[in-house]
């Protein structure tokens, strides 16, 4: 494979609307236009649509099978999609747009860089709108791209586009997100707007929808790396031979930072000191591995870590290594939390059994408002929740870094996700 092609910057997106908000045309306008389709599927979509009595080809085709799996009883939870133009790779988190699927946001836009939020402008903002700027501030996304669809229903109206974009802004600082907007007007079911500039739409001089994504800045993606570093040990490798008799490496993927040979590193939670003698990369030898990179690190000092355990620098801001946590939590089950169970809660380093101790308050979705006193959370409720575990977890704020600083809950009895928290602490 081309070796420019795996070096290519990789943007990770995802998408969001209400229902029939036309998030299926759009994604399939980007493929169908960028030319990321081949040539046999759109011999099939154009089948199906003259099939259907579609006039013009129906690109929503190019994603609705997963609909139609849906409607059958068959989960798919997020669909990823992955495409590339000269400039960048992509991939999309598609998620279905139902109140019910919310849930499924949560897991489809953790690692986005870019969330598109779709709204239908002959609706405006509406409640689902709400929901997933909502889960777009809790999630970090550092940029929210607004695409007002159907412009070609409002007859391309500016005023209309203009009072939408001021409805969302109003919205979006009462939610508190400090993402990067990009408002822009736009035809799914034409392709104004979307790869091609809308000469229907003259009044709107910015980029379209592919020129933002193709040059968007993602240089957060290097504040990875000024981070103070993160090593999770996920594998102890000690090879059983008379050739390495004292050979002890332990291998994970930097979840934060830059790790050099020299650096003086701290295991947790034992607190025990050492430094990097040696940086390995399946058989290629490191000076230096950045985030998000595999490796496994050899220390100068024979000291017992296990799986579980954070590798740390010393010099920079050290994790919080603690029992009770305080994180906003959207719960996904239909099984309602509750106060005092057991649950199994799983971090980027470690996993033990947790209880939430008590719910300080839930978000009433249409206000954005906090609404105390419950003991319980139902599906796709959004919540800031205190937790104790029977083990002492590390972690980070999520703020701070967003693998060492979010987890999950899982059932132990049916050992479904039933939950996930970002930690505020």
């Amino acid at each position: 494979m081309d070796n420019g092609y795996l070096n290519m910057e990789l943007l990770r997106f995802t998408t969001a609307g209400s229902v029939d908000d036309g998030k299926s045309t759009l994604i399939g306008r980007l493929l169908y236009d960028s030319k990321s389709i081949f040539e046999d599927q759109l011999e099939a979509v154009e089948q199906a649509s003259r099939n259907r009595g579609n006039e013009e080809v129906n690109l929503a085709l190019l994603t609705d099978g997963l609909r139609a799996e849906r409607e059958q009883g068959i989960t798919i939870d997020v669909a990823y999609r992955y495409f590339a133009t000269p400039k960048r790779k992509f991939i999309i988190a598609d998620t279905p747009g139902h109140v019910q699927y919310t849930r499924n946001m949560v897991t489809g836009a953790s690692t986005a860089d870019l969330a598109i939020i779709l709204i239908d402008a002959r609706n405006g903002v509406v409640e689902q709108t709400v929901r997933h700027s909502f889960i777009a501030k809790l999630l970090g996304i550092p940029h929210v791209a607004v695409c007002v669809n159907k412009m070609d229903l409002i007859d391309f109206s500016k005023e209309k586009f203009e009072e939408i974009e001021k409805s969302y802004r109003e919205t979006n600082a009462k939610i508190g997100n400090r993402a990067q907007l990009h408002f822009l007007p736009i035809s799914a079911k034409y392709g104004d707007n979307v790869v091609r500039a809308s000469e229907r739409i003259p009044w709107y001089t910015g980029e379209t929808l592919m020129e933002l994504l193709e040059n968007i800045s993602i240089e957060h993606k290097l504040g990875d790396e000024a981070q103070p570093m993160r090593l999770p040990v996920q594998y102890v490798i000690r090879p059983i031979s008379d050739k390495f008799p004292d050979y002890r490496a332990y291998a994970g993927r930097l979840a934060g930072g830059v790790l050099k040979v020299g650096d003086r590193v701290r295991m947790l939670p034992s607190g025990l000191e050492s430094r990097v003698k040696a940086i390995m990369q399946a058989e290629k030898s490191l000076e230096t591995a950045h985030t998000p990179e595999s490796v496994s690190v050899l220390l100068e000092d024979d000291i017992d870590i296990s799986r579980g355990d954070l590798i740390v620098d010393v010099q920079n801001t050290q994790p919080i290594v603690g029992q009770q946590l305080t994180m906003m939590c959207c719960w996904f089950n239909e099984q309602p939390m509750q106060l005092r169970k057991r649950y199994i809660v799983r971090g980027a380093v470690s996993e033990t059994i947790g209880m939430v101790q008590t719910i300080d308050y839930r978000v009433d979705i249409h206000t954005i408002e906090p609404i105390e006193g419950d003991t319980t959370l139902k599906m796709n409720d959004i919540a800031k929740i205190t937790i104790r575990t029977a083990n002492p977890l590390v972690y980070d704020r999520y703020d701070e870094n967003r693998n060492t600083g979010s987890l999950i809950f899982i059932d132990p009895d049916s050992f479904e996700t039933v939950g996930a928290g970002m930690i505020v602490q």
